[in-house]
């Protein structure tokens, strides 16, 4: 079996930091998670990712502190960029979190990373 290597990015040090901040269990299953991705690239596929339309994905972390997403991109150059970070609190993701995700999206597209 050929194994692709990709890179992980972060969008922004704000978005590195939130995800450093997330609770212990939940940064655990982020770069787990990360590591399959750097292997298998970016759609694990659902529980662990799932497609949010327009290149968009959202990487699905649950822990014992609760529940958080971290928003992400592939790029050409087989580079994952993450996004935007959040722990969510309820069963629909908010769409302020979805609009800053996708705001960010939008910028790497025309090049401002």
């Amino acid at each position: 079996m050929r194994t692709v290597a990709y890179e992980i990015q972060f969008f922004s040090e704000r978005v590195e930091a939130g995800v450093f901040a997330l609770p212990k269990t939940l940064t655990a299953r982020f770069f787990a998670l990360a590591d399959r991705m750097e292997q298998y690239g970016p759609n694990l596929g659902e529980p662990h990712t799932r497609p949010m339309g327009d290149g968009l994905y959202e990487m699905r972390l649950k822990g014992l502190e609760g529940i958080a997403r971290v928003f992400y991109c592939a790029v050409v150059d087989r580079r994952i960029v993450m996004l935007h970070c959040f722990v969510k609190k309820t069963q629909k993701t908010p769409q302020k979190e979805l609009d800053t995700a996708r705001r960010r999206l939008k910028e790497i597209r025309y090049g401002n990373l």
